[in-house]
């Protein structure tokens, strides 16, 4: 082989886009960044306190439905605020907020249990609409839920 002809022996791992990543435009940082939650887990902020009174109603009730509060110390690496004193010490916290985990499997009976609960709101606002209607000589036949929004352009239906 010549000189001229060189053959480039750089592996393809070093010519990855890591090294050629853009420079991210400037934002505001979210004050509610949060540490990963661990798998089978889903992370949620619950409310300690509101005007600076202590919320303890609302946090034994989120602790009472499965939620566990996340210690500082499980996250060394992960540089983020915690109460300093009081109840929640050690407790990632931030503007009145405790950070808690729930499992994933609970997250969706509770979900699942909310929504049995808004179709069965939803079907006696309907049974009353079509009692109140029985007698009115302007009959709803099915109640008609949508939303459509129109700002002064032409009506469609």
């Amino acid at each position: 082989m010549s000189e001229q002809t060189k053959i480039d022996r750089t592996s393809r791992a070093a010519e990855g886009r890591e090294k050629e990543s853009r420079r991210r435009p400037w934002a505001p940082p979210s004050r509610l960044d949060a540490p990963p939650a661990p798998p089978g887990y889903k992370n949620r902020w619950i409310r300690a306190e509101v005007a600076g009174q202590e919320d303890r109603v609302n946090v034994a009730g989120k602790l009472r439905e499965g939620y566990e509060l996340v210690r500082g110390e499980e996250h060394p690496d992960y540089v983020i605020p915690t109460a300093e004193d009081g109840r929640h010490s050690g407790v990632i916290s931030v503007g009145g907020l405790l950070l808690a985990r729930i499992p994933e499997e609970t997250a969706q009976e509770r979900r699942e249990y909310y929504q049995g609960k808004t179709q069965d709101q939803i079907q006696a606002v309907d049974n009353d609409l079509m009692k109140a209607n029985a007698h009115s000589s302007m009959v709803i036949n099915k109640p008609d839920r949508q939303s459509r929004v129109t700002f002064g352009g032409p009506k469609t239906v």
